[in-house]
């Protein structure tokens, strides 16, 4: 299970992108809806039983569905319950296999084919036991993904009330179960670094040192719906506050106690994986399912010095566009010193990416063909977390419990947050990039129930960046400082691909990862150095971009080529978005089969 930070409920809880861990289904349930309109019986029950297991053991998804008797619950991280999963996954894989495809129509086929995948790499991910270096990372553990889970939290009535206390009674065995899974790491040598441990712990002293209305963990309760009497009001949040300061406190102080005293002491100062027991296994695993290819750790590398290269040369042109007469060093100088860039206050900035995100609203139409209903907010960071956290993030919302979703803006560090990035970060974060996807993918009607939140990070996060091209399109870069930021921000992920394989398959020192970022990028020094540890503590999953981006962009081309004039962008990102996302090469096999749809149909 993955506690850090994350962009939704379901990427919460994945940290290699496995499905969630459940109870052994005997035989088919009462088919959902979606289940029972499959033609092949025997796949109708695989998806009715699959279901039934999701909403059971993932009840942070479950809950954001409109499932009530989920939001009283949270998962079984421990590793007693991973393992107990082996037979249950068998089973699923099982019954796929006895299924021959050829007897299945099209949809069908990709759902049996997303289902083993996602199957196959849950039973793949057991043997490794990933939680032992999942645990926490530089952006924090449990306690900051319970932060997360409360800040998508409306009360609306008692029960909500209710659950949410239930919810907080859990907690403690959801921090210690996760303390064990990182005292499994300290024991067997699979340990984050030095530096991941120290960031871990300076957002986690803090957290518990909490008291009273400033927990997170109590925000949820200090504005109660007025179906709950005022008189009654006081005593549930009494009960909150004494189930934390009961129950969640002392689990909060056992992993500080831990931390301070038994992991770091014995956190080691070398950074990747690759200097741990049985690291190359596990980051090989770990790239292929990020990326869902199976690109080696040596070829991504590959790829991304070859677009360091291509998008530096295009930064080149913009910069001589601005103006600029002297050395590529000289004007990354000038953008991360000159006031002109920078925000004043954390207001301003807030203001400026509202008003980016309504202008990016402004330009869906002519892109899109399909828009979700689900809207979205731009919000600050939290104060607790921003020290240590990204620049800007995606928290999903929930029409099902009246949540928003949230475009998350990094305010602190001013000096740090230069405008000439807001625009591709906007577009990225907000639309048309991950809310767009996501809340697409969330109310998507026709799919079975796990499409609606299966991790397939490399198309989620490839879509991000994708994103961020289409500002192109859109007319939205406005100068040519923002068109170098864009292009700033895709050479970020480029060398990311340099710097994560780098790191944790080659054994490079931090300051080999660095020179990538600060020679060829004008993010900010604060930022490279969040960023650095990010990848540090979070093995792979910074490859996924730009592999995925990649691949949107070739799946692109070829449909342009093949239909000329009778490519219409607008179908084309509805055949990408509207039933979800897929693994790369699923997705190119549905592409390729919607290309030569759309060329029959113009034909006719």
């Amino acid at each position: 299970m993955k506690t850090v930070i994350a962009i939704g409920a379901a990427a919460l809880l994945t940290a290699a992108g496995p499905a969630l861990a459940g109870p052994a289904l005997c035989g088919p349930q009462t088919p959902p809806a979606a289940a029972r309109d499959a033609g092949n019986p025997a796949l109708a029950a695989i998806l009715a039983d699959y279901e039934a297991y999701l909403r059971a053991n993932d009840p942070i998804t479950a809950g954001m569905e409109g499932d009530r008797a989920a939001l009283s619950r949270l998962p079984d991280v421990s590793r007693a319950f991973e393992l107990a999963q082996e037979p249950v996954l068998k089973g699923f894989a099982d019954r796929l296999t006895a299924i021959d495809p050829a007897a299945l129509t099209e949809d069908e086929r990709l759902n049996h084919a997303l289902l083993s995948w996602v199957v196959q790499r849950s039973r793949d991910r057991i043997p490794l036991d990933v939680d032992r270096i999942g645990a926490f990372n530089s952006e924090g553990g449990p306690g900051q993904s319970m932060a997360y889970v409360a800040s998508v939290t409306r009360i609306a009535s008692r029960a909500d009330a209710e659950a949410w206390i239930a919810r907080l009674e859990a907690m403690p065995k959801f921090y210690l179960d996760q303390l064990d899974s990182a005292r499994r790491g300290l024991d067997s040598g699979l340990v984050q670094p030095r530096s991941v441990v120290e960031g871990a712990l300076s957002l986690m002293e803090p957290e518990a040192a909490y008291a009273g209305e400033i927990d997170p963990l109590l925000k949820p309760l200090l504005d109660l719906p007025d179906s709950i009497p005022a008189a009654e009001q006081p005593a549930m949040v009494a009960v909150a506050a004494l189930t934390v300061a009961e129950g969640v406190a002392p689990a909060r102080e056992a992993w500080v106690r831990f931390l301070r005293d038994e992991y770091l002491p014995r956190a080691p100062e070398s950074l990747g994986v690759v200097h741990r027991p049985g690291g190359r296994e596990l980051y090989a695993f770990l790239t292929r399912g990020y990326t869902t290819t199976d690109l080696t750790p040596d070829q991504i590398h590959q790829i991304g010095l070859e677009e360091v290269a291509r998008i530096r040369a295009r930064m080149e042109t913009e910069m001589r566009a601005a103006g600029w007469t002297g050395d590529f060093a000289g004007f990354l100088a000038f953008l991360r010193s000159d006031p002109q860039f920078y925000a004043t206050t954390r207001e301003g900035l807030l203001e400026k990416a509202s008003e980016m995100a309504k202008r990016a609203d402004d330009g869906l139409p002519a892109l899109f063909a399909t828009l979700p209903r689900t809207p979205y907010g731009v919000r600050p960071v939290p104060a607790e977390i921003e020290a240590n956290y990204t620049t800007g993030r995606y928290f999903s919302g929930s029409m099902e419990t009246g949540v928003a979703g949230g475009y998350m803006l990094n305010t602190s560090r001013l000096d740090q947050r230069p405008l000439y990035e807001l625009p591709a970060l906007t577009l990225h974060e907000a639309v048309p990039g991950h809310h767009l996807q996501i809340a697409l993918q969330q109310e998507a009607e026709a799919g079975p129930y796990f499409r609606k939140s299966v991790d397939v990070t490399a198309f989620t996060e490839g879509w991000g960046l994708y994103a961020e091209f289409l500002g192109e399109e859109m007319g939205f870069y406005r100068t040519p400082y923002e068109r170098f930021g864009r292009l700033s921000y895709e050479m970020w992920r480029a060398c990311r691909l340099v710097a994560d394989t780098g790191l944790h398959w080659l054994g490079w020192d931090i300051e080999q990862a660095r020179a990538c970022f600060r020679d060829n990028s004008a993010l900010a020094p604060h930022n490279i150095e969040t960023e650095l540890q990010r990848y540090i503590g979070w093995p792979g999953q910074a490859t996924a971009y730009k592999i995925g981006e990649i691949r949107l962009r070739a799946i692109r081309s070829r449909a342009e080529r093949a239909l000329g004039e009778r490519f219409d962008v607008r179908r084309f990102h509805d055949a990408l978005l509207v039933d979800g996302p897929l693994p790369l090469g699923l997705l190119d096999a549905r592409m390729d089969r919607w290309i030569a749809e759309e060329a029959g149909r113009s034909a006719d």
